[in-house]
């Protein structure tokens, strides 16, 4: 089996009175961590939790994105430098502490 690179997933857990601003983290946080990983960063998505596994649950996750990149170390040259920064950033967004996975990818898009 071939793999297809790496995922990094950063999930902000769904906690009763926290903050997300959904549009920030969209239209400013995410540009900002491409514009500094560059070409290491293939591309990302960012996904908004809408609902749990059972009817009237509430999601797991309140948002996520997920970062692909071809390999662990190119994640790892690509945003340690930037790291301080990206993060930095993150109370711009939220009050939530993110959960970090990366995971590698062994079946991607077609």
């Amino acid at each position: 089996m071939t793999t297809t690179g790496i995922k990094v997933s950063v999930m902000y857990p769904n906690k009763a009175g926290a903050r997300f601003d959904h549009e920030y983290y969209k239209n400013s946080h995410m540009p900002l961590v491409k514009s500094k990983m560059g070409d290491a960063l293939k591309y990302y998505t960012v996904d908004r939790g809408l609902a749990g596994g059972t009817p009237g649950e509430a999601p797991t996750y309140v948002a996520m994105c997920h970062l692909f990149c071809d390999s662990v170390a190119s994640f790892q040259a690509a945003f340690g430098p930037h790291a301080q920064t990206i993060l930095a950033d993150i109370p711009n967004y939220t009050d939530l502490q993110p959960v970090l996975q990366i995971s590698e990818v062994v079946v991607g898009k077609p």
